[in-house]
């Protein structure tokens, strides 16, 4: 099950790869929980979301706020139903032109071939300068 699940992870970076937010969606549980970086206060996109409208406009925040030059999902990992992906990404903040370079980690869980719960940790204090 590790190797099928990673395997599903990376066509999801694909399909995100290509700015499909509805492809990404359709492989979400409806209830989905959606998690990234800390406050809201330090990045419009950062804090928790739940269910398909709320994580597709986590999507359209981010691709408002940020420009992305470089998102490398690099090493997967698998245990049970846990998909851990190490990876970098570098963008440039629309609102005054700052380039922001990170490592983060994305924890995914999968249940029946959905996404049910994700997680993403990365240097909020980079984004929040």
């Amino acid at each position: 099950m590790s190797a099928t699940n990673i395997d599903f992870i990376q066509r999801l970076y694909a399909i995100y790869a290509k700015g499909d937010f509805e492809g990404v969606l359709n492989h979400c549980s409806p209830s989905i929980e959606w998690c990234s970086g800390a406050s809201s206060d330090d990045f419009p996109a950062f804090g928790p979301r739940k269910g398909h409208a709320e994580v597709l406009d986590f999507f359209h925040t981010v691709s408002q706020a940020a420009e992305f030059s470089e998102f490398l999902p690099l090493d997967f990992y698998a245990d049970k139903d846990k998909v851990f992906v190490l990876g970098t990404y570098t963008f440039r903040m629309r609102n005054g032109g700052r380039k922001v370079t990170s490592e983060w980690l994305h924890i995914f869980t999968v249940q029946d071939s959905r996404i049910v719960s994700f997680r993403e940790f990365l240097d909020t204090a980079r984004v929040a300068e």
